[in-house]
């Protein structure tokens, strides 16, 4: 099956009618997104993300000022 410049033409007017201008970046974006992880997923590379939680760097609380936490250590 080959795919010619009038046809191409015509699905992408298709779309273009569909989706709407303003949608597209989104869904090209996401298919980008979507076939980055489909080959990753079939690389066979295992990854496992080690990283700790800033929640869980030292017991701070995140977004709280230096005088913030140390009120709430005084309590």
């Amino acid at each position: 099956m080959h795919l010619g410049f009038g046809e191409l033409l015509l699905i992408f007017i298709v779309i273009l009618l569909i989706f709407g201008s303003s949608k597209l970046p989104s869904l090209g974006d996401a298919l980008g997104r979507g076939i980055k992880n489909f080959k990753k997923s079939i690389s066979g590379q295992d990854e496992i993300d080690v990283t700790p939680k800033k929640e869980q760097l030292g017991g701070e609380k995140v977004g709280q000022s230096p005088e913030q936490q140390k009120a709430v250590e005084k309590k």
